[in-house]
């Protein structure tokens, strides 16, 4: 039997005297069905029906019995037998159409809620059975809705009592059940729920371990349930029914106990319980600061909704509030429960739903709030409720379901969706020097990730061997950018876009795809000429060609990369024509090639264009065309260098020569702190 709202009553022992009149039974059972002592009414009422006295009204209140003591599977058969007895009472087709829908009859339920939105004038009554005939509607589209969750009994743990409400902490879980209390609830004729906890190692719970709380957390005679502890492990919440001494027997609250010196302090009421309210399924939010529960308090939405309420500086819990109509609607929502990417998962019977209690997430985005029915196998027409991750893909929840040890059982749940499949993208790579002498691991060099925008993500140093890794994401463009003293700044792009790999085929929770480059850092040697390759020019011309500026940017962007060194640009001729005509065509040509660098923003101070004609043949007796060309080339050497100047993280600086050299002999670079951003959640 249900037990996650049984804690609305405390019992009240009322003998039942002997009743012989089909009318003083009627009488006795409505007592006892005021009480809220369900399970003696039933009997009751079924005595009444026997002594064919009001048989019609009989039925209904055993229907209305079962559904008020969460039965409502099966009440079906007794709002029926009402209905076709003659039953003259609108509200009998409003809650016999919600026990159709428990049982899979969706068509027959819409038909009863169309026919009590005829006969009926109770406004508030008609407006839920409007959003239900909508609800109803949209049934179509979340059968067609794929799921990704794969369901299993927890196994043991669960008995012929109701078990429900799982919570994990560290190496212990918690539950609520109704196993063994001496008493009976009469609302149910089953005994009183406790709180209880076990072992548990990753998803395997220890059967074997169950315990009941201590005496101070369950009190004989009175139901417990549903229990959040705090992040850090020191506040402890659970709500608890009244012990039966009150008139109000619909009373349920709060109680909240801390860790101090070693031990559990007793539980207190807190100040957040309304008078006459079921305040109960708490749930705290990741850092801890506000605390979410279901309550049937005044000036809701309906039902009962979910509230939150924060913790003031002085650490009381205070500010209470309604979660808005985005989450809470004219029917039940409770059992809220908060994800640590901030999702909200929580049950409700007002939303689009198969039946019963089913399973929501509300996310939040761009400041809107959307609810989205997590589907079957979650869901079912019966009551799926209290929700718990034990990590990002599983965890656990309830469900009253056909199929279980009985009533209320706790089932494990993996979601192996393709959103929630982890894939870290790296990207890997080795700093290496290119020298006279050849290739060989540059170690201790700085290398920065950027964008496209040359805007910084992340800086390491590549360690003695070369080796440094960034974490980076799919389909996006980057550059790597190698700095190093006495090394030209190298970068290279790269480009993880198509490099992806498709969530839905991966098999492991997490993935891990490692990118490789490298980094080829060349040593600046003073006056030795490098040669810029593909730098043509038209026949008797010295303008630049589009090839040959495509190469001159990328000697600009050196010369930005590395702006404390001057260069010489120099261009040279084959000796197919006069010396002083090559003379002054490979001097024209290389001012030709300055004076375009200074148009990408090169200062003028940093070059000197030199034209040596044929002075300077890399092959004297050049005779094919391929031994002309090598001849016909320009060069850049670097002249000078300032020590002056230093790249920081991408930036110039400029200082004095002395401050240089201190500088060339100390990393002055710092890390900052790491930090946790705590946030609340609204």
């Amino acid at each position: 039997m249900k037990r996650w709202t049984s804690i609305l009553v405390p019992i009240l022992l009322i003998g039942i005297s002997a009743c012989n009149s089909g009318k003083n039974l009627i009488t006795k059972a409505n007592r006892k069905f005021d009480r809220v002592e369900f399970e003696e009414a039933i009997k009751l009422y079924q005595q009444a029906i026997a002594k064919k006295h009001d048989i019609a009204f009989a039925n209904y209140k055993i229907g209305e019995s079962f559904r008020k003591s969460n039965r409502l599977g099966e009440a079906l058969p007794f709002y029926k037998k009402a209905i076709n007895g003659g039953l003259d009472s609108p509200e009998v087709h409003f809650h016999y159409a919600y026990a159709l829908k428990v049982h899979d009859d969706y068509s027959s339920a819409k038909e009863q809620l169309n026919m009590f939105v005829k006969k009926s004038k109770d406004k508030a009554l008609i407006k839920v059975a409007k959003l239900e005939l909508e609800n109803l509607a949209s049934l179509n589209i979340l059968k067609s809705k794929k799921s990704y969750f794969k369901i299993n009994s927890a196994g043991s743990i669960n008995t012929a009592a109701p078990e429900y409400s799982p919570f994990v902490l560290g190496d212990t879980f918690y539950f609520t059940s109704a196993r063994d209390d001496n008493k009976t609830f009469k609302t149910t004729g089953t005994p009183f729920s406790d709180l209880y906890y076990c072992a548990i190692d990753g998803k395997e719970i220890d059967a074997s371990t169950v315990k009941k709380l201590e005496e101070q957390f369950n009190t004989t005679g009175v139901n417990e349930g549903t229990i959040a502890i705090s992040p850090d492990g020191n506040t402890m919440i659970f709500a608890r029914g009244t012990n039966g001494k009150r008139r109000s027997g619909k009373e349920v609250n709060l109680f909240i106990s801390r860790f101090r010196n070693g031990a559990w302090s007793e539980p207190k009421k807190m100040l957040i319980n309304e008078p006459d309210s079921w305040d109960s399924s708490p749930c705290f939010s990741r850092n801890g600061k506000t605390l979410y529960f279901a309550s049937n308090r005044k000036g809701g939405k309906g039902g009962i909704d979910i509230y939150s309420a924060k913790l003031d500086g002085r650490g009381r819990w205070a500010r209470v509030k309604n979660l808005g109509k985005s989450i809470n609607t004219p029917g039940d929502e409770l059992f809220p429960y908060v994800t640590e990417d901030g999702k909200m998962y929580f049950s409700s019977d007002g939303h689009p739903g198969f039946g019963g209690l089913d399973l929501f997430v509300a996310i939040r985005k761009e400041g809107k709030t959307r609810v989205q029915n997590l589907g079957k196998p979650m869901n079912s027409p019966y009551d799926d409720l209290s929700m718990y991750y034990i990590n990002t893909l599983e965890g656990f929840f309830a469900s009253n379901r056909p199929g279980g040890a009985g009533d209320d059982d706790i089932y494990y749940f993996y979601d192996d969706s393709p959103e929630l499949k982890i894939v870290n993208y790296f990207l890997e790579g080795i700093t290496y020097a290119n020298t006279d002498s050849g290739k060989f691991i540059l170690p201790n060099t700085k290398v920065r990730l950027t964008d496209v925008n040359e805007v910084t993500i992340a800086q390491v140093t590549s360690d003695d061997k070369g080796y440094f890794k960034f974490e980076v994401d799919d389909n996006r463009e980057y550059l790597l950018i190698g700095e190093q003293e006495k090394y030209f700044t190298d970068r290279r792009s790269y480009s993880t876009m198509g490099k992806g790999v498709d969530q839905e085929k991966l098999t492991k929770p997490v993935t891990t795809i490692t990118f490789k480059t490298e980094l080829v850092l060349e040593r600046i040697v003073i006056d030795k000429s490098i040669v810029l390759q593909n730098i043509y020019y038209d026949l008797d011309k010295d303008n630049i060609r589009e090839d040959a500026a495509v190469e001159l940017d990328r000697l600009a962007q050196l010369l930005i990369d590395n702006p404390y060194i001057k260069i010489e640009l120099s261009s040279h001729t084959d000796v197919r024509a006069p010396d002083d005509y090559n003379m002054d065509l490979s001097q024209r040509r290389a001012e030709s090639a300055v004076n375009y660098l200074i148009s990408k923003g090169i200062a003028e101070e940093r070059m000197v264009a030199k034209g040596y004609g044929e002075t300077k043949l890399i092959i004297p007796n050049a005779e094919t065309e391929e031994q002309h060309q090598k001849n016909r080339r320009t060069e850049f050497k670097v002249t000078e260098i300032d020590n002056s100047i230093r790249v920081i993280d991408g930036e110039m600086q400029q200082g004095s020569k002395e401050e240089a050299q201190i500088n060339d002999l100390d990393d002055l670079g710092s890390d900052d702190d790491d930090f946790e951003l705590d946030m609340d959640e609204d």
